[in-house]
């Protein structure tokens, strides 16, 4: 398709691998600083990036073999979340944060998925006069927060 990437004004689109997992959420944290002390999920000037989808229902069936012991009804688990973010395109390092989620994630067989995609990253070029950006519009969801306990982002 489009191979080894490419660039626009203001952006290049490389080479990347999409991992994406899913967990109860209350496992995310564990695995996610399982996965951070091998690569550090960079963005430019950001690190730690990854995205988490709201709480869903998983549907499985545990058979023979399984850690639960073979079960007739299926099982609907609520509070289950994804979670994806990009990694070099390196088998090795891929390897090791497969592994990672693996160790730490609760599940006798935890669902992971590895994609190649093409993925944007900023050239860094001066966007601070960009009217579209937070800081030209409401801010930061953050300094709300900060400015009031209880506050509602803008």
């Amino acid at each position: 398709m489009i191979g080894q990437g490419f660039e626009t004004a203001s952006v290049r689109m490389e080479r990347m691998l999409l991992l994406t997992f899913q967990a109860p959420a209350g496992d995310v944290d564990r695995v996610m600083e399982a996965v951070v002390k091998i690569v550090p999920l960079a963005m430019g000037n950001y690190d730690s990036n990854a995205y988490q989808t709201g709480d869903g229902i998983e549907r499985y069936r545990p058979l023979e073999g399984a850690a639960a012991g073979a079960e007739t009804e299926l099982r609907k688990r609520p509070g289950v979340v994804e979670i994806s973010f990009e990694l070099p395109d390196d088998r090795h390092v891929a390897a090791q944060v497969v592994e990672a989620i693996f160790q730490s994630h609760s599940y006798q067989e935890p669902v992971i998925r590895l994609q190649e995609i093409l993925a944007s990253r900023s050239k860094g070029l001066d966007d601070s006069a960009n009217p579209n950006r937070w800081w030209n519009t409401t801010g930061d969801w953050k300094k709300a927060d900060s400015a009031e306990p209880g506050a509602e982002p803008s």
